[in-house]
């Protein structure tokens, strides 16, 4: 999830230039990228979230599960399913709606969708315009990871078909993307998801399992959910961090921030 930006304390400072320098003279290793906030500005489980809300597409499967959320957590029941997964919303906002059980909710809100479906959705929610929501100073990064031979991977809570669009503009491959994941039968997504989901310690440990003996060279976050991973690497990088991330940033050793580059 997406917050303002914190200006309350600082960190130690590292150009995108001086980073990908750094990692130029290491032997081939990983990278890992928080989605929302850090590779690219703004929340795209948001979008994917609202996007099918404002659908008028919410299916009888998906309309019935987001009843029983609301009504087994105690948020108001609104005048039809949109209406109450909007409520379910600002009740997280208002810190009365757990923030993993809203990531999950965000992830099966395509429920009863098919995958191609889905592909259609996303495609037209990421267009060529996504490009300018990456912030540029990340993409100095990859790029020149890249080109040095290491491996980008992309660690995310927000919902798998949609993260994997955003993380394709950067050329991040689907194989290299750990995300919230919906359950899929037969040829419809179902109203829940694969456990755990990327988020706080589950990034940490699908990553960890995904990189095998691939060293973690540089972590990447803006929030206090990255943290786990950030403590796993040889590199944890602040990328425009929130108030959250800043107030645990002295339990996480060598953490710098990234410059910004407007």
């Amino acid at each position: 999830m997406v917050a303002a930006v914190a200006t309350t304390r600082s960190l130690s400072e590292v150009s995108a230039r001086d980073l990908a320098l750094e990692l130029s003279t290491c032997p081939k290793g990983a990278l890992s990228f928080d989605g929302d906030g850090t590779l690219w500005s703004g929340d795209v489980g948001e979008d994917f979230f609202y996007g099918i809300l404002e659908s008028g597409k919410l299916s009888e499967l998906a309309a019935d599960a987001v009843m029983r959320a609301a009504v087994e957590s105690g948020v108001t029941v609104g005048a039809g399913a949109a209406l109450t997964a909007r409520n379910i919303y600002d009740a997280y906002l208002a810190g009365r709606f757990d923030e993993e059980r809203v990531c999950e909710l965000m992830t099966w809100i395509n429920a009863g969708w098919s995958a191609t479906e889905t592909t259609a959705f996303v495609t037209s929610v990421v267009s060529e315009k996504f490009a300018a929501r990456i912030h540029p100073e990340v993409r100095i990064v990859i790029d020149e990871a890249r080109r040095a031979g290491h491996e980008i991977f992309v660690v995310s809570a927000s919902p798998r078909p949609i993260v994997e669009a955003a993380a394709a503009i950067v050329g991040v491959p689907s194989t290299h993307v750990l995300a919230a994941t919906a359950v899929y039968e037969g040829d419809r997504f179902a109203a829940r998801v694969h456990r755990p989901i990327p988020y706080g310690a589950g990034k940490a440990s699908a990553l960890r399992s995904k990189l095998g003996a691939l060293p973690l060279l540089a972590a990447f976050g803006d929030n206090a959910f990255d943290a786990e991973m950030l403590a796993m690497s040889a590199r944890p990088i602040a990328v425009r961090p929130k108030a959250r991330l800043l107030n645990v940033a002295s339990e996480i050793r060598g953490i710098r921030q990234l410059v910004p580059v407007e």
